[in-house]
């Protein structure tokens, strides 16, 4: 191990020391009980069984969603997947394929097998990843690659370990010509501008429901503290409009406080409020959907789109091809800094102050429907992956 590599290693194992407590903790909690014991702890989490294959990284969701039509392009007998979050890692279970909990970088040197390629989402970089599959001689390779607006400061102060970073790194596929220039900055080399993977997506719904008569509003992904921006902005248009409200949360583990909210907003305002998960159906003026993997399914009967994310500085925005592949008109805040390469690609879409949702959605009803017109080509990376 170089000398480098070695003193991050011993950092990373005094880090490890010191947050057992919070990890021990975090392990009892419904949102963590699977990760945190399989990425801290190798619970249920054995290295891969063969080596010489292509592993690709992902985080969450959505990096596993885009892995879909590579996948439909490479030979899948002997691909690997590893993820970083319970709802990345039960998409990746459709795949069919060997799959992971990334460890911790201290397990890494124990736990890696050699395999041919590792193809890294987006900006998961884990050095001791790296180190480690470039010492064992496989190609490292970067896809989807972005260093967002907001996290560049930090990556140019860190500049000195970034370069070394990606001195492992083989070829870089990146989102934009401004991520190029980035990882340039940094000493990448063999950086390919190819666009976001993400247009490549085959959009859909998997279940059909009849459209509800009169105007549907859908608050799609929100986040802590943005479902009362939308009760906001909704309570001061239905004083001169008939719109029903459709709210789904982002992450399941906040169904029950949403739901707690939307109740005494819907007696102060003698409004009816459902639950989807006990009729799967849209027949009170608000409902919650309380279930995972619906979201496409609202968007397709849906009129105007309030896509979260985007009305809090920490979050970075949402997919919106999505809402646009199904005709919604998008509304959505102005910090979707980590899905500005997507929202180029997405027409006739308001950007809002978190103050004017209701003009917002007045001005809708005179747009045009959101619409993606852009699409990717994917045969220099199944080309780069075949090789």
């Amino acid at each position: 191990m170089k000398p480098f590599s070695f003193i991050y290693y011993i950092l990373s194992a005094g880090l490890y020391i010191l947050a057992l407590p919070l990890l021990i903790s975090l392990s009892f909690k419904k949102k963590y009980q699977e990760s945190v014991p399989s990425r801290f702890f190798l619970f249920n989490n054995p290295r891969f069984k063969n080596s010489n294959g292509i592993w690709f990284h992902v985080c969450s969701l959505g990096e596993s969603r885009a892995l879909k039509p590579i996948l439909e392009k490479v030979d899948k007998e002997n691909v690997k997947i590893t993820t970083i979050t319970h709802t990345g890692h039960n998409e990746a279970k459709k795949y069919g394929v060997e799959l992971r909990y990334l460890p911790y970088e201290m397990f890494l040197p124990f736990w890696i097998r050699p395999q041919r390629m590792l193809i890294v989402l987006e900006a998961e970089f884990w050095y001791m990843l790296f180190a480690v599959m470039s010492a064992r001689g496989g190609k490292i390779v970067l896809l989807n690659a972005r260093i967002s607006d907001k996290s560049v400061k930090k990556y140019m102060k860190m500049g000195w370990f970034y370069r070394r970073l990606l001195g492992y790194v083989d070829v870089v596929f990146c989102q934009s010509e401004i991520d190029a220039y980035r990882f340039e900055t940094l000493g990448a080399k063999n950086i390919e501008v190819v666009g976001n993977i993400k247009l490549a997506q085959e959009i859909k719904e998997n279940k059909e429901y009849e459209k509800p008569a009169g105007l549907t509003i859908v608050a799609a992904s929100t986040h802590e503290g943005e479902e009362k921006i939308v009760l906001q902005g909704y309570k001061e248009y239905i004083k001169e409009n008939k719109a029903k409200l459709v709210i789904v949360p982002r992450h399941p583990e906040r169904f029950e406080s949403v739901y707690r909210m939307l109740l005494e907003f819907c007696r102060q305002n003698n409004v009816e409020l459902s639950r989807f998960s006990e009729d799967k159906s849209l027949s009170t003026q608000i409902v919650l959907v309380d279930m995972m993997g619906e979201l496409n399914n609202i968007y397709k009967i849906s009129d105007i789109a309030v896509l979260g994310g985007a009305f809090k500085e920490d979050v970075g925005g949402h997919n919106p091809l999505e809402p646009a592949y199904f005709g919604c008109r998008i509304i959505t805040g102005k910090h979707f800094h980590d899905q500005k390469e997507l929202f180029k690609y997405v027409h006739h879409v308001q950007y809002i102050e978190n103050g004017e949702l209701f003009s917002a959605l007045k001005e809708a009803q005179n747009l045009p429907p959101s619409s993606v017109d852009e699409k990717i080509d994917l045969d220099r990376v199944i080309k780069y992956i075949k090789s």
